[in-house]
């Protein structure tokens, strides 16, 4: 895609907002290509961009483990994995990518930009994922873990100590709050093991159905996987 001057006057503004100066401004260009646009100009594949979301994400992950793994020298493997988890989630990457306002410079198609696409936790954060694939292509693994670790060091911090825990159970409720008023239950549905080390089964219900199923250690631990099943379920239909 042709980058004219005021598209090239935006991107250079980009570039001074995150202290990124870019070899080929094409890549940086290319990351904000979202398939609904190319898809209604008919394009191939290649010109949009997912393939770089798709090598964005796997650097992503590569950073933040790597800090944590430098940084955080008291948290065991699945306390690094709890962490990196709630680093790299969609409404983490989404949040910062507002921050920096990537919104916009997306290039949408019609219909994405008349349902509010600038503005979808999904295409930022996939944006986010793509903008770091594109500073790995032109910059290098160093610049892009820069960019990765001044963007979310805050988020790791948080969940590291405890903070940035998601609250599936909130999230499923506010979400089906918009669906009607009735009420969620959560019944056990089994227990397991021996009084110190049990196990719980956890059903969430909402209108006589059941939306998930969740398992853990506690009641609590239970609940919250049953509710990020219901959720997964209800936003995959």
């Amino acid at each position: 895609m042709l980058v004219d001057q005021n598209r090239l006057l935006q991107l250079n503004a980009l570039q001074k907002k995150i202290n990124i100066q870019f070899s080929d401004v094409y890549t940086l260009n290319h990351a904000f290509i979202h398939p609904s646009y190319t898809n209604e100009k008919g394009s191939l594949y290649q010109d949009n961009n997912q393939r770089l979301e798709f090598l964005g994400d796997s650097v992503l992950e590569l950073a933040v483990s790597e800090y944590l793994y430098r940084n955080y020298d008291l948290l065991t493997e699945g306390q690094m994995t709890k962490v990196r988890a709630i680093t790299v989630c969609e409404p983490s990457l989404a949040r910062v990518a507002r921050q920096l306002g990537l919104g916009d410079y997306l290039i949408l198609g019609r219909g994405e930009e008349n349902t509010g696409g600038r503005n979808k936790n999904s295409i930022l954060a996939d944006t986010f994922e793509a903008l770091i694939g594109a500073i790995y292509i032109d910059k290098g693994y160093e610049d892009a873990y820069n960019f990765v670790i001044c963007n979310l060091g805050a988020v790791i911090s948080k969940a590291a100590y405890g903070e940035g825990d998601i609250d599936y159970k909130t999230n499923l409720q506010e979400f089906l709050q918009k669906s009607g008023g009735d009420r969620v239950f959560y019944n056990v549905t089994k227990e397991t093991g021996p009084d110190h080390d049990k196990v719980f089964y956890v059903n969430v219900v909402w209108k006589n159905e059941i939306l998930g199923t969740g398992i853990g250690k506690s009641k609590k631990q239970a609940e919250q996987n049953a509710a990020k099943a219901a959720l997964e379920k209800i936003k995959g239909r």
